[in-house]
Formats: C-alpha cells, sequence, structure tokens
C-alpha cells in the first residue's frame, strides 16, 4: 500500500500507518503549543498524547487480531488511520461464537486499560474517577501526567463504549449479527445488523443535529 508505511510486525501481524495520521499529530502539536510548557515543550506533549492514544488504539486492533488468530483465522495487518484503527481478517468466522468474541475483544481491550489508569489517577489527583463532567473535560486539556491519564481514561471509554454501538460494520453491529446468527440463519442476521446500523446512523445523525447540547 503506497499509502501507508509499515512500522513494525509483531506476533507474525503487520502494523501499518496511513500518511494521514501526520495530520493528527499536527494537530495535537498545535493544540498544546500555547500551554505553559512553551511552544515547543507544549508541541511535543501534543504529539506524546496522541502517540498514546494510537498505542490504545493498536492494543484494540491487536484484541481482535489476537483472539481472531486463536480461532485459526490469518490477520493481513493492522491499519492506523486518524478515524481509529483496522485489523484485515482473511475472513469472517462462520461460527457465530468465534466472531462474537473477535468483536468484543477489543472494545474489552479498551475497558481493560480504564480499569488499569483508573488507580493511576487516584494516585496522582486524589479525586473520585468523577469530579464532574466539566472538571475532567478541563483536566484532559491539561499538559500535564494526570491530564494524560485523564485523557487516556476518558478516550478509551469513549473507544469503548461507541464501538459497541450496533452499528454495522462495527465492532457492535458484528456483536449483534453474531448474537443474532446463533438463533437463525447467517443471511438473516446480517440483513438484520444492517438495519439496525442504518437506524443507529441516522438517529446519531439526528443527535448531531438536535442534540448536541444534552451532555
Amino acid at each position: 500500500m503506497g499509502s501507508s508505511l509499515t512500522l513494525f510486525r509483531l506476533f507474525g501481524i503487520e502494523v501499518r500507518v496511513h500518511w494521514s495520521f501526520l495530520l493528527i499529530l499536527a494537530y495535537g502539536a498545535f493544540f498544546y503549543s500555547n500551554s505553559q510548557l512553551g511552544q515547543i515543550g507544549g508541541a511535543l506533549f501534543g504529539v506524546l498524547t496522541i502517540l498514546l492514544l494510537f498505542v490504545c488504539v493498536t492494543l484494540h486492533e491487536f484484541g481482535h487480531a489476537l483472539v481472531a488468530q486463536s480461532y485459526h483465522v490469518a490477520v493481513e495487518h493492522i491499519t492506523l488511520l486518524p478515524i481509529g484503527g483496522v485489523a484485515s481478517l482473511e475472513r469472517i468466522p462462520e461460527n457465530p461464537l468465534q466472531e462474537f468474541n473477535i468483536a468484543i475483544a477489543g472494545p474489552l481491550v479498551n475497558f481493560a486499560i480504564v480499569l488499569i489508569l483508573l488507580p493511576l489517577r487516584l494516585l496522582m489527583t486524589g479525586e473520585p474517577f468523577w469530579p464532574g463532567f466539566s472538571t475532567l473535560m478541563q483536566q484532559m486539556q491539561e499538559p500535564t501526567l494526570s491530564g494524560i491519564v485523564t485523557f487516556l481514561i476518558m478516550t478509551n471509554l469513549t473507544l469503548g463504549a461507541f464501538n459497541l454501538l450496533p452499528a454495522f460494520p462495527m465492532d457492535g453491529g458484528r456483536v449483534l449479527r453474531a448474537l443474532l446468527a446463533m438463533t437463525m440463519p447467517y443471511v438473516r442476521a446480517t440483513n438484520i445488523a444492517v438495519l439496525v446500523g442504518r437506524l443507529m446512523a441516522a438517529l446519531l445523525f439526528l443527535w448531531g443535529i438536535f442534540g448536541g447540547g444534552v451532555f
């Protein structure tokens, strides 16, 4: 792939990054460049924050990939994009339970990261996990170590929850299809999952227009 650069290979899986990933790094550098760390220090802090986020995204994709390999499903590569990551499987397993486990593994990795980081944040700040939404949003943007930890907690929570939405072909949509396929033909389960995914997309679109102030 001319548009992607191979970073490394782990467990026989090639990890690639799309060139547009540089845009996200540039945004991170720009976002923190006016902080109290100074222009250069803030820019480096922003790049570090984005890189740590994409480490979490990579772990999410390896969650899918390693479970797939355990079922003898070959994983061609993992590609990191500005919007997330994609694990390219050679095939979708015919066994619904196997598909369920592969799909759910990614979000579970995100939730596991949250559980690991929560005690670390508690030690750093002495605050409860939920001091208030506005407080957390402010702390996420602070150019400090506790700010990074808070940022990673919130983004991993968001990634895990968002990916579990029943919007096919996202993880939640594949989970839904796998559950349906346990009680009905695979094609019908796929059609229902696609329909639910379209309805979910429509609801998210409407929420984005009319309900943006809910949170």
